[in-house]
């Protein structure tokens, strides 16, 4: 989680150089349910050293607003504004160029913050809120929910040039709003360039995007094909090779096709990563039995038995293999039964 925490001081790296009338935060700062004074504190030392640029936040629903969130009763420096409402509000970000912001007040049933919604006044408009777009709803995998949905088209319907959004991890790059991205990954297989983006607004409301990677921790998916190797000595000689010179957090998925003798543990992959990465998860890819099972089921022994109905069995696919082998080893008197 240290790493996670920095973020917001690698995203503030970027409002340091100088950079643009404002620095926005579309929510997911914090959990509100979990936040500490040392979290709370750490916020606001990160948003004073950004003084005199601007920082502008707006609530989602995990780190609400409401009159007991830090955001109420934190001692936030000048250059602080929080929008505290459910509805979008004004802020002139310069002359001819106004932000206009929304809340959450609940951690759910937040509405539509563009719904009856139009912006008042000349120059051009932008908006920063946290809500879920729902064309792309359904890209965002398990355990995203749709709040505060609306509609794309509804930006510009409002008389927004654009619209920050938090909410989605995804990073999007759309003609009339965007999505940053989580700037610190929160998995592995994670796609898309996550960051912070630098908009520069044009007086017509038009915009250049630049992305940048602020994540402070580095994650790697690795691949090893144990195919082809005579012993676990090759294996890991071999699994050495594919970490190189990487640090971070790794997942390994193991594949290929394991020679019958070579004994195989998770916790010895696990101890050659963990001599260069700090944390390690070990997966299982296509990894396939060296033994011949179509062979050996025709056979008319116990081993040939075992195997048929290891075969026929309703047990998921997975766990047939671990099964298989680790009998397969246990009738040829071995004692290295603990299979990947």
């Amino acid at each position: 989680r240290l790493p996670r925490r920095s973020s917001p001081d690698g995203l503030c790296a970027v409002p340091r150089g100088g950079w643009g009338p404002g620095f926005l935060c579309g929510g997911y700062l914090l959990q509100h349910d979990r936040v500490t004074r040392d979290t709370a504190e750490f916020l606001r030392a990160t948003f004073q050293s950004l003084e005199p640029v601007p920082v502008y936040v707006a609530p989602g629903n995990h780190d609400w607003y409401g009159p007991e969130s830090i955001y109420a009763r934190n001692d936030w420096s000048p250059n602080v504004h929080v929008f505290r409402g459910p509805r979008l509000v004004p802020v002139p970000l310069r002359a001819g160029l106004t932000l206009w912001g929304g809340a959450h007040l609940a951690p759910a049933n937040t509405d539509d913050f563009l719904a009856g919604f139009r912006v008042d006044g000349p120059g051009a408009h932008i908006a920063l809120f946290h809500a879920a777009e729902r064309s792309w709803f359904a890209e965002q995998g398990a355990g995203k929910q749709p709040h505060a949905a609306f509609d794309a088209e509804a930006i510009e319907a409002a008389g927004l040039s654009h619209a920050f959004l938090g909410h989605y991890h995804r990073p999007k790059d759309a003609e009339r709003h965007t999505y940053p991205g989580n700037p610190d990954p929160l998995d592995f297989g994670e796609d898309g360039l996550r960051g912070v983006v630098i908009a520069r607004v044009a007086e017509d409301g038009s915009l250049i995007r630049e992305r940048r990677v602020v994540a402070q921790t580095e994650v790697h998916d690795l691949v090893l094909d144990v195919g082809g190797c005579g012993s676990s000595q090759e294996i890991r000689d071999r699994l050495r090779g594919l970490a190189g010179e990487r640090s971070g957090i790794a997942r390994l998925t193991v594949g290929g096709e394991l020679e019958p003798e070579v004994d195989l543990r998770e916790d010895d992959l696990r101890h050659v990563l963990l001599g260069t990465f700090d944390a390690v998860r070990v997966r299982l890819g296509d990894l396939r039995s060296g033994y011949d099972l179509a062979a050996i089921r025709e056979e008319q022994t116990v081993r040939g038995a075992f195997v048929s109905d290891v075969l026929d069995s309703d047990l998921p696919e997975d766990e047939k293999r671990r099964v298989l082998i680790a009998g397969l080893r246990a009738l040829d008197g071995r004692d290295d039964l603990d299979v990947l």
